[in-house]
Formats: structure tokens, sequence, C-alpha cells
């Protein structure tokens, strides 16, 4: 039985007031919105495109977002889980998006990534003859493992964004430090929005403060444009059968990932999902994928970043979400406002992001908790923990893999849980004999 503490504020289906539900909303964005516009980013980056192009591709992502959260959240007939769900691009797709565009430019990359979203949807269909295989060991297992998995992320962004020239200095690591006690503190004692929303009045006062420390560039905002209407099929439509097959193991990992993000969202949400939600969900992942390469952008997925947020805040109101797809809708038709997002301070996202990534992994522990665990369960979840969080760490040890299994593989997530399934199937149970 829940205690008073553990009760969630809004459940799936309630429905704040308007403007408790766009502060609920703008804090999922703020979260984020680093992520969605990451892979456009280093994408477009290494293929040398211009800064019109890239700018182009970068509103799209975040159109294409927005219409598929409110795909995934709001569920539309069979398509969607109906649950609080973040949906943006991932890096899974960084490496085949690269190399089909170095051919075909985007015009290959929108043809893979809406040829290679039949691979999920048809995956999808699938997904409940396998739950039987997620009993809670497993899905405790998989939750942890998200938190975990993201945690080096967080750390990440409060030291300064990897690769940055101030990476883990005083400034960086202060700020993020401040933003993390002042959240902290803001959503225990806090009462009503100063609670729910800590994270999003956090990141708003860890902005001002890094305006004010002179750590905020506005450059880029004056530079985009203030409109750019996302174009169907912009760039045109070049398929290849090698592009589109070089795609089926990233859409192969986004199918078990979402799986877990779904079960981790039921958890986050004191809501057991049925088979047929999740496999709606992930239904909405390849539908969602297919509406991003027309509009001209990547893949699309479920956010792992998101299920922390959901655990912090005990928010897990699914109309919240909707609504945070309509706010990114608008701003990937409106590049200025995206923009002054985007130069938010690494430091900033890392003081939450620590809190946030921390509780996921504790939301699974906790399930672990509340079953009985024998030598048979320790051996599995500790065989899964330690080629998630291996992978994770030392992603070079699959260098020498063929690219198919190196990409199936590259994702913490998915190693740890096809370990743990795997395990759970070849370590009988002696109690049960």
């Amino acid at each position: 039985m829940e205690n008073k503490q553990d009760e969630l504020i809004y459940g799936i289906d309630s429905k704040p007031r308007f403007g408790m539900s766009l502060i609920l909303a703008l804090q999922h964005i703020l979260a984020a919105f680093a992520g969605i516009v990451a892979v456009p980013l280093v994408v477009c980056n290494a293929l040398n495109f211009d800064v019109a192009t890239t700018s182009i591709m970068v509103s799209a992502t975040i159109f294409a977002s927005g219409i598929t959260t409110i795909l995934q959240s709001n569920g539309l007939g069979p398509i969607g889980s109906r649950v609080s769900a973040m949906m943006g691009t991932d890096f899974t797709f960084v490496n085949p998006s690269i190399s089909v565009g170095a051919k075909f430019g985007i015009a290959g990359i929108v043809a893979a990534t809406i040829t290679g979203s039949f691979v999920e949807i048809i995956l999808s269909r699938f997904i409940k003859p396998l739950m039987k295989f997620f009993p809670p060991l497993i899905t405790g297992t998989v939750v942890s493992l998200i938190g975990i998995t993201l945690l080096p992320v967080s750390i990440d962004w409060a030291a300064g964004g990897a690769g940055a020239s101030d990476y883990g200095s005083l400034l960086n690591l202060g700020v993020s430090f401040a933003i993390m006690v002042f959240t902290l503190f803001l959503n225990h004692y806090g009462k009503g929005i100063w609670s729910s929303g800590a994270v999003f009045i956090g990141m708003v006062f860890g902005y001002i403060v890094c305006i004010a420390l002179k750590m905020v560039d506005l450059t880029p905002v004056k530079e985009v444009k203030w409109i750019a209407i996302p174009n169907i099929l912009a760039y045109g439509f070049k398929f290849d059968l090698a592009s589109t097959l070089s795609f089926v193991p990233a859409f192969v990992v986004s199918t078990i990932g979402t799986t877990g993000i779904m079960m981790a969202i039921g958890e986050a949400s004191h809501t057991k999902l049925s088979s047929e939600r999740v496999a709606s969900g992930v239904l909405a992942d390849g539908v969602g994928s297919m509406i991003s390469g027309i509009f001209g952008s990547g893949p699309n997925t479920s956010f792992s970043q998101n299920v922390g947020l959901v655990t912090f805040t005990k928010v897990a109101s699914r109309y919240v979400m909707v609504l945070a797809g309509i706010i990114l809708t608008l701003l990937g038709v409106f590049p200025k406002l995206s923009a002054l997002i985007s130069i938010m301070p690494q430091p900033v996202l890392g003081g939450v992001g620590v809190i946030m990534f921390g509780l996921v992994a504790a939301q699974g522990i906790k399930t672990l908790a509340s079953i009985k665990l024998g030598d048979r369960e320790l051996l599995i979840i500790s065989v899964a923990f330690a080629l998630g969080i291996g992978v994770t760490v030392k992603p070079e040890i699959l260098d020498a893999l063929p690219e198919a299994l190196k990409m199936i593989l590259s994702s913490g997530i998915s190693t740890g849980t096809l370990a743990a399934l795997i395990l759970n199937l070849v370590l009988v149970d002696k109690r049960k004999k």
C-alpha cells in the first residue's frame, strides 16, 4: 500500500488547470530540448551542411517531435500508449544517418527513415506475446538501467557539456550544484506549483544566474529566422535498399528501448500498462518516425529523460504532455524561440538531470525490492547491470563487432535488457522444480 508521500499529484488522466499545465509542459520541454536538437546538429555538422539547411532540419525535428508527442500521449485509434511520453530523436540513428547522408543527402536520410519505420511498425505487433517475458524482475532491472545509463549524460551536462573547453570548471560545477540544491528544496518544502513545477522554476532560476554570470551567448538567437514552416519532402525522396537496411538495427534498438521506457513510465505513473498499451506505444514510435521523415527530419522515439521528471514531480498527466507537444510544434515553426531554449547552458540541465535520472534508477530498485531475490535473481540483475553500465562507460569495447551488432548493443539499455531477458530464460528457477 502506498504511503501519502508516494501518491501522485496528477494521475495519467488528470487535467490540471491551464496555468499549471503550461508550467508543467514547459518543464518537460526544457528537460528534453537539448536531446531533441542534438542529433540533427551532430548529423548536419558531420555532413558539412550549411547554416540554412541545418536550421531547417533542426526546426523540422522540433516540429515532428511535437506532432509525435501528441500522437503518443493523446492516442489515435490503436496508435499511442496514452501515457505521459515525450518523443524526440535518438543518438542510435546518428551513425546510419551520417553514412546515408554522405551518399544521398537529406533525401536519402528521409527515405531510409520512412521505409525503415515499417520495421518498428511490424515489430509492434509482436509486443503482446513478448510481454510475458517481462516479469517485475526484468521490469525493475530495465527501469534501473534507464536511470543508471543516463547518469553519465547528466554528469557531462553538469561539467559544461562533453568536449567543452571549460569542462569540469569550478563555475560550471558550482552553478549545477546550486541549481540541484535549489530544485531539491523547492520540491521537498514547496507547496502546489512550487513543488510540482520545481524543475521548471529551477531551470529558469539557473538560466537567469547564467546570464548574470555571462555564461549565455545570445548570438545564435539573432541569427535564426523568425518563422520556418516545415515542408513535406522538401529535399525529395531518394530510396536505396542498402540505406534502409542500415537503419534496421537502430529501429530494433528503438523497439527494445521504447518497450522499457513504456514500462518505466507505467512504474512512475503507478499504473501497470497492459501489453496492448505498450504495443501501441511502440507503434506510435514507428508511425512517428514515418511522420518525422515526411517533414524532413530523422527517426523519432520515446525519450527516457522525461521519466525521471514524472517520478520527481509526481505529475503523470498525459494532457500536460499533449500541451508540451503543442508547444514543441509551435517552437518548430518559430525558430527564434527554440534557439532561446537551445542556448541554455549545460550546467543548468545538469543540476536537474542528476536528480531526475537518479530517481528513475531508484524507481527500478524499488520494484526489485518488492520481489523475493534469490541467488538466481541476483545473478540476472548483476550481469544485466554489469553489461549495460559497461557498454555505457566503455563503448569502445564494441568497436571490433560487425556494424549491425554494434548498433544493437551500443545502448546500455538494450544490452542490459537483452542480457536480463536471455538469463531469465536460461537460468531455470530451481524453486519451481
